[in-house]
């Protein structure tokens, strides 16, 4: 089948960028959120998602280095080439919509991707209430960084007609799409979804199997998981921490750093998954209580503003 009309649940960090990216890409795309304040809450990041587009494309006429795979086809176009990306970039920002109400999301969806709290609970509710309003057609992804979709694929009830697809954050520049099915996932349904990853400018990335984590998080997690017990722990401050591993590897960033851009209310959703944080002297619980105290604080990563690290 063939995919015209996106609908993105979710208007966190990887929810938006879906969401932008498909605009952009020539989707239509309605955004789906649990409240009217949730809406005022999500819009300024689509507004930084257009000044980020812009200007990335702008610099790209001079400095190849500012090249995004996701953007263009190629970093050799000309200026005017650039020019007409920058309005489909305004344009994209200018045609997202947003709405509340699941019947009007549903109505006429050919793909639903689900970008909402890393909790199977609140996930289940949403695919149960959305049940009642999809056609027959639409295919539902889930962009869950570590559930499995066989975990939810009853909850949704079209178990054929669902997958996980997984972004890298910064989905413009790391262009990568993960697409994992289930024992249940119909075939066509999961061709649909490469295509469409395709097409959305990511590098589909096919598993043959399911796996918790997909393959980016099965690494990465453990990685940051230990940065965090290093940190709750007390052995080394975060910015110490960072500073090791970036002068040791030559890598660009550290894992305080990795943390503030996916967030920290989606560290601690799936570090409270560990049943070992039932113990408050678990090293797990005390990672959640120090990400826990932040989040409190409103210091929820580079969204808020601040994290590990002032943005502001």
């Amino acid at each position: 089948m063939g995919i015209e009309n996106v609908v993105v649940a979710g208007g966190g960090v990887l929810g938006s960028q879906i969401a932008y990216q498909a605009a952009y890409k020539g989707f239509n795309v309605t955004v789906w959120l649990r409240s009217e304040g949730s809406i005022d809450r999500a819009k300024p990041k689509f507004e930084q998602l257009r000044q980020t587009y812009l200007e990335t494309l702008e610099a790209m006429k001079t400095d190849p280095a500012a090249y995004c795979r996701g953007l263009a086809d190629s970093p050799e176009l000309a200026a005017d080439q650039i020019d007409q990306l920058k309005q489909k970039a305004q344009q994209a920002f200018e045609a997202i919509r947003f709405t509340t109400s699941y019947e009007q999301a549903a109505c006429n969806a050919d793909l639903v991707i689900e970008a909402i709290a890393e909790d199977p609970a609140q996930k289940d509710a949403f695919y149960a209430e959305l049940a009642k309003y999809l056609p027959e057609q639409t295919i539902l992804v889930t962009n869950s960084s570590t559930l499995l979709p066989s975990q939810m694929a009853q909850a949704t009830g079209r178990p054929e007609k669902f997958l996980a697809l997984h972004f890298a954050n910064r989905i413009w520049r790391n262009n990568t799409a993960e697409v994992m099915g289930h024992p249940g996932t119909d075939a066509a349904a999961y061709n649909a979804v490469v295509q469409f990853a395709a097409d959305l400018g990511m590098v589909p990335l096919q598993l043959h199997k399911e796996q918790p984590g997909y393959i980016l998080n099965s690494m990465l997690v453990p990685f940051l998981n230990a940065a965090e017990a290093l940190y709750a722990t007390g052995v080394a401050d975060p910015e110490t921490i960072d500073k090791t591993w970036m002068l040791g590897t030559g890598a660009p960033l550290g894992p305080f750093r990795i943390l503030d851009i996916v967030g920290l209310t989606t560290a601690y959703n799936i570090v409270v998954l560990d049943p070992r944080t039932k113990d408050p002297d678990s090293v797990p619980a005390k990672i959640a209580a120090a990400l826990k105290e932040r989040i409190d604080a409103g210091k929820t990563g580079v969204d808020a503003g601040e994290g590990f690290y002032r943005y502001r």
